[in-house]
């Protein structure tokens, strides 16, 4: 059973799911100090997808925090400890605490602002028997496409990432229950292209707007 209560988008990607553990992606931009954080996920390196600053307002005590493998010797500029920092490289698969996590690549094909060699990942989060799908920053790659998931959180904003029509072509060939839009309505993108996306999904798969 899917709660949508519990899953809020603050912007862009900083994606918090709330279920029997507190899971946040992406912190950017956390108005206040909630240091609820049971994980912290971090897709890549960019500024707007990895900030100490909220990573520091969303972290307590033993937190975790899952990375890719590439941005260790930025991850050691956070207050998370050492033992408490797991690198992945993308195609892993882990489980902590009876959560499962598999990393996804996440990269452009065409673009030069994420390229594949970085290693950079998307996510696919299971707890609670529902399997999470937090895409990063993409262009619509094979790996993406392949993804099985319930709830597929993906980029829509465009120029650095997939387009809503492009964004749309993943959720329809993964066929969640339901697609939650992000990355745009900030640094790039606009409101209106989440009611863009939402025209262009098939009508059988839930479009929750989380960004407004």
């Amino acid at each position: 059973m899917i709660n949508f209560d519990d899953i809020t988008v603050n912007t862009q990607s900083s994606v918090c799911i709330r279920s029997s553990k507190v899971l946040r992606f992406d912190p950017f931009k956390i108005n206040q100090h909630p240091n609820d954080a049971d994980i912290i996920f971090i897709t890549h390196e960019h500024y707007d997808h990895f900030s100490c600053e909220d990573i520091e307002k969303c972290a307590k005590e033993n937190t975790i925090i899952i990375f890719p493998k590439s941005m260790e010797k930025s991850i050691a500029q956070t207050s998370i400890k050492l033992e408490n920092r797991i690198a992945l490289t993308p195609g892993e698969h882990i489980e902590i605490d009876g959560i499962k996590i598999e990393t996804i690549p996440a990269y452009n094909i065409r673009k030069p602002f994420h390229p594949k060699r970085n290693g950079w990942v998307g996510y696919v989060v299971s707890m609670d028997s529902v399997r999470f799908y937090i895409a990063g920053d993409t262009d619509a790659v094979e790996e993406a496409r392949a993804v099985k998931c319930d709830v597929a959180f993906i980029p829509i904003g465009g120029t650095y990432t997939t387009n809503a029509k492009e964004a749309a072509e993943i959720v329809i060939a993964i066929k969640p229950s339901a697609a939650i839009p992000i990355h745009y309505g900030s640094i790039v993108g606009k409101l209106k292209d989440a009611d863009t996306f939402k025209n262009y999904v098939d009508s059988d798969i839930q479009v929750v707007v989380k960004i407004s």
